[in-house]
């Protein structure tokens, strides 16, 4: 989101780096360099991203230090945790999704559960940075008018990856200062540290080469991710092939070599050459590829579309342009749903006779049989990613109408509600089909009761509706505050995810309306809650639209 505040810092930080302004220093700057204006580029980075840079390393941070005081009371006594190891190592469901478990010590639990989602978080955060500052920058025009002062040709690149350093480098603090302060030190935390931040910088050198590839934020976005989803499988795919890593699949994935760097298990240093090495090979491919083009420009420019069909509509267009965003999605949710399906018979095995386990899962998923209780929690966990598509896919509304797109559409025979409707249709139906392919998954993973299965994913809509609405109402009453809806989503995700381990109390968990849902399978369907957060969604969206019809649109 552009405030005026960040247009004001954008026009100081072209009059501070076209300083001195006259002509020799001009020539002086084009001569000899290309970095010129990257500090000046950098702190205005850091000032726009002042709040989202502190809330992704204090949250994906401390959930490290959360998950090891909640590992330390579930499993205190050395037998207990040689016993998880064990059990752990011997599960190839299991392996794929965690990896396998190097040392039974606290800190290598830690490694297990957390390691593989860790760096894959730290890779979208950078991702995230990187398109931000680079591709949406030119998207927006303001890289133009920067360029147009004293600002060399390589410093919005510089600027934008520095900034991803410096946040891979504050998760990499904090992540090993909370280890140390839960009880799980060492030169452990150290390496667990490091290969999460490491993959973190990889991943925005790749969403760099991608911002030189193509032409939108949308597609910088889709294609790290893809690389991203690519390397979860391989390492998923190597780990359940073997139970030491060691298979060249999981060497094919940064997030293996992150694995591989066994953190509290003989850590191996030298892994971290291989980071530092696929670091500054894509580094150096963006920075020759953004030397070769101009502002604005790809390699990989845009199709056209059609110039008549389903596209000379107003849902027609909204539907082509969430199109690939959406299929992506759907397959997604299919093939987590079949690992989670296939991993929910070996749940009671996991847990064993861990009461505090047991307790755990129960307020994920409620107290009904364990293996109900692990769908139940698997179903809650993917609504709440959906609830994460709907939310991106109502803030494409935000994204057409400050990029200037919405206006020739609204300049025609298609009013504002139709506009907008054709995006929500896709964002609240797409939620549905989402669940619906993740239920899918998880009954053919399961391989027992797919109605009642799917059902449970159903059943998580009301809550996602929820939080599409309230994007929604924020996004067509007070538009510079979009990027709250994110802030209340994380929260809502937070709750969920660390919630239960660190046993909230149920006023906090209350905040989050997945809280409010049944708990299927395991439980009778209980309709008033639903009822009643559909209604509330539906109030909130038609909210949403009336001030949105009321307003005048974002220049």
């Amino acid at each position: 989101m552009t405030t005026a505040n960040d247009a004001a810092a954008s026009g100081a930080a072209g009059t501070e780096a076209g300083r001195p302004a006259d002509r020799g220093a001009v020539g002086r700057a084009g001569g000899r360099g290309r970095f010129t204006g990257t500090g000046t580029l950098l702190r205005l980075a850091l000032r726009r991203d002042r709040l989202m840079i502190p809330v992704w390393v204090l949250v994906l941070g401390g959930s490290f230090a959360s998950v090891a005081s909640s590992l330390a009371s579930l499993y205190d006594t050395a037998a207990r945790r040689a016993e998880l190891a064990a059990s752990m190592t011997g599960n190839s469901s299991l392996r794929s999704l965690y990896g396998p478990v190097f040392s039974d010590s606290l800190g290598g639990l830690v490694a297990w559960r957390m390691l593989g989602f860790g760096a894959a978080l730290a890779a979208v955060m950078s991702l995230l940075i990187v398109a931000r500052h680079t591709r949406e920058e030119e998207e927006s025009g303001r890289q133009e008018m920067l360029s147009s002062a004293v600002v060399g040709r390589f410093a919005p690149l510089s600027a934008a990856l520095l900034t991803a350093v410096l946040a891979n480098a504050a998760l990499a603090v904090v992540t090993a200062a909370g280890l140390m302060g839960a009880g799980a030190g060492g030169p452990g935390a150290v390496a667990l540290a490091l290969g999460v931040a490491g993959t973190g910088v990889l991943f925005a050198c790749t969403a760099a080469v991608a911002a030189q590839l193509t032409e939108n934020t949308r597609l910088v976005r889709g294609l790290t991710a893809a690389g991203l989803g690519a390397a979860f499988v391989l390492k998923a795919a190597g780990d359940a092939a073997t139970d030491d890593a060691s298979s060249p699949l999981t060497w094919l994935s940064p997030i293996g070599w992150a694995e591989n760097l066994r953190a509290y298990a003989s850590e191996r240093w030298w892994v971290l050459l291989l980071f530092t090495a696929a670091v500054l090979i894509q580094a150096a491919v963006a920075y020759a590829l953004t030397a070769r083009r101009d502002v604005g420009m790809s390699f990989l420019p845009s199709r056209p579309g059609p110039p008549a069909g389903r596209i000379s509509t107003a849902s027609g267009l909204a539907l082509r342009l969430h199109r690939p965003t959406l299929i992506g999605w759907t397959l997604s949710f299919a093939v987590v749903g079949v690992v989670f399906g296939g991993l929910a018979d070996g749940a009671a095995e996991l847990v064993g006779d861990n009461a505090k386990a047991q307790e755990i899962f129960e307020r994920m998923g409620g107290a009904a049989a364990l293996t109900d209780t692990f769908l139940a929690a698997m179903a809650g966990l993917l609504g709440m990613v959906a609830a994460l598509y709907v939310v991106a896919s109502v803030l494409r509304l935000h994204g057409e109408e400050t990029a200037g797109r919405a206006e020739p559409v609204l300049a025609g025979a298609v009013g504002r509600l139709r506009w907008a409707g054709g995006h929500l249709v896709v964002a609240f139906g797409g939620a549905v089909l989402l669940l619906a392919a993740g239920g899918l998954g998880l009954a053919l993973g399961h391989g027992d009761r797919p109605a009642e299965i799917i059902g449970a994913t159903l059943v998580q809509l009301p809550a996602v509706w929820l939080l599409g609405g309230i994007t929604v109402l924020v996004y067509g009453a007070a538009p510079k505050l979009v990027a709250g809806a994110w802030g209340l989503t994380g929260l809502c995700l937070a709750i969920g995810w660390i919630g239960p381990a660190l046993d909230l109390p149920r006023s906090a968990m209350n905040l989050s309306p997945f809280s409010h849902l049944p708990k299927l399978p395991g439980h009778a369907m209980s309709w008033p809650p639903t009822l009643l957060l559909t209604a509330c969604a539906a109030a909130l969206t038609t909210a949403g639209l009336a001030a949105l019809r009321r307003r005048d649109v974002l220049t």
